[in-house]
């Protein structure tokens, strides 16, 4: 009989906070686009003699992290040195926290595609120091090192080993990207650095308690990367099992040209960086005024907001949702509301024109063109019947690169819905006449009839006709033909 496997899955990831300095020193955290090694100084350089002091922002987003996680906040932690020597680390040791970490016992909340929804345990974060960065030459075997980014805070955050395949994997870091983002701590962007996943695979046949030997996979650069590759490991170490091998417990690296893993070292166990307690840094004593301080500036999350703007704006859940999906998007869709004064019509618009725009152009509602205030005031000029809604889709296009208030281009290209009774029903008598058969088809129970007359009456305004004066005309003299 076949064994059946299952794969037992923890992800550590790395957040970049996005404070102004770094964790122990003065200097920028603004690493990209400056010149090589310009943004140090001897502490971060870690020169014989210097004393570095955290930097309190970095305690406070580190904790702001943890409560969106749910995590137990350690009143005290400290900081320890992990001894290893690498190129980019200046100090042959990264302080980060060991036995003590700032924050524990937290978890994230997903729901699969099937409905069926987990709990994933973190187990800790703690605070720690980035490395520098190396950059290989493309015309010479040398490397070049940058110490620019030495010593930008960093938080890890250590997932339980709770997850069984790639999908929880992957929504699993989805939430977490959603939770840290609506604090502001950091960007989370996996394109600029500022989150970095680490897989760590094993498996065991179903049914047995003991974990089966991991392996730890890095260089994984978007969230269907580290899918691919958990699939791709949990199908390699079965493969080598069942073929008589071993797992090694072993660092490997994620090649997605070839859609493999390759092996990068063999991993050390935590007693080979010989970690001891920092001697330069005191313990972390977070007083009680401080962390109410820090829990009483944390922002409404996605599920509250839900809730809010069901309640408050009498939206669908469904249209709740989408819009609590990111912070910015919501504070995008309560400030057009602000100008509208129409919440369900404010919805429809962000989630077609406005979603399909940041789809089509691959950009954040941030980078979007059309303000909150202008795309509140065409849908006011909807409510207020200056213009039609089909006048309004072709207005919103034109805004898309023209940064006018809408009303001035309305006026400018003469948008301005035509509401006049008499124009109007001239309009509706010149169809009529036009149409003849329309009429007898309409007066035979075919209620498409109707409809063909109302497009032929909108193509000749060229859609700036009221649509429902030309309804309620239309249907007072086909009831009198």
């Amino acid at each position: 009989m076949a064994v059946e496997y299952e794969a037992v899955i923890g992800l550590e990831v790395h957040v970049q906070l996005q404070t102004n300095t770094k964790i122990f020193c003065g200097c920028s955290t603004k690493y990209d686009g400056s010149a090589p090694n310009t943004h140090t100084c001897p502490i971060c350089l870690g020169h014989p003699g210097v004393l570095p002091k955290l930097n309190e922002k970095v305690l406070e987003y580190a904790v702001k992290a943890g409560l969106a996680l749910d995590c137990k906040i350690n009143m005290e932690s400290k900081f320890d040195r992990k001894n290893y020597f690498y190129p980019d680390s200046p100090k042959a040791y990264q302080i980060t926290q060991f036995d003590k970490p700032y924050a524990e016992f937290g978890h994230i909340d997903i729901k699969l595609n099937s409905g069926r929804e987990e709990r994933i345990g973190v187990t800790r974060i703690h605070m720690e120091e980035d490395a520098g960065k190396l950059v290989h030459s493309d015309i010479a075997d040398e490397s070049y090192v940058n110490l620019n980014r030495a010593s930008v805070p960093l938080i890890e955050i250590v997932s339980e080993p709770d997850m069984r395949n790639s999908e929880e994997a992957y929504v699993y870091l989805t939430n977490l990207k959603k939770a840290i983002k609506y604090t502001d701590v950091s960007d989370v962007s996996m394109e600029n650095g500022s989150l970095r996943c680490d897989a760590n695979v094993s498996v065991r046949p179903k049914g047995q308690e003991k974990l089966g030997t991991r392996t730890e996979t890095k260089n994984l650069n978007s969230f269907k990367a580290v899918s691919k590759a958990i699939d791709y490991e949990i199908e390699r170490q079965i493969e080598v099992i069942e073929s008589g091998g071993i797992i090694n417990q072993e660092t490997r690296l994620w090649d997605s040209e070839k859609g493999i893993t390759k092996v990068m070292r063999s991993k050390e166990e935590a007693h080979d960086y010989r970690y001891f307690p920092d001697p330069d840094l005191v313990a972390i004593e977070l007083s009680d005024e401080k962390f109410e301080e820090i829990k009483a500036s944390m922002p409404e999350f996605s599920e509250e907001k839900i809730a809010r703007f069901v309640k408050e704006y009498k939206i669908p859940e469904y249209d709740a949702s989408v819009l609590a999906t990111e912070r910015e998007l919501a504070n995008y869709f309560e400030e057009v509301v602000k100008i509208s004064k129409d919440p369900k019509i404010s919805s429809n618009w962000i989630m077609t024109e406005v979603l399909r725009v940041l789809k089509e152009k691959q950009i954040s509602i941030e980078e979007f063109s059309v303000t909150s205030e202008r795309l509140g005031k065409v849908i006011a000029l909807i409510g207020n019947k200056t213009i039609s809604g089909k006048i309004a889709k072709e207005l919103f296009e034109i805004m898309l690169d023209d940064n006018r208030d809408p009303e001035v281009i309305v006026k400018e290209k003469g948008m301005i819905q035509i509401s006049d009774t008499s124009e109007l029903e001239g309009l509706v008598v010149k169809i009529l006449e036009a149409n003849p058969q329309s009429i007898e088809d309409y007066k035979n129970g075919k209620q498409k009839a109707k409809g063909f007359l109302v497009g032929q009456i909108m193509k000749e305004t060229k859609g700036k006709a009221n649509p429902q004066m030309v309804n309620q005309m239309l249907s007072k003299k086909l009831d009198e033909a």
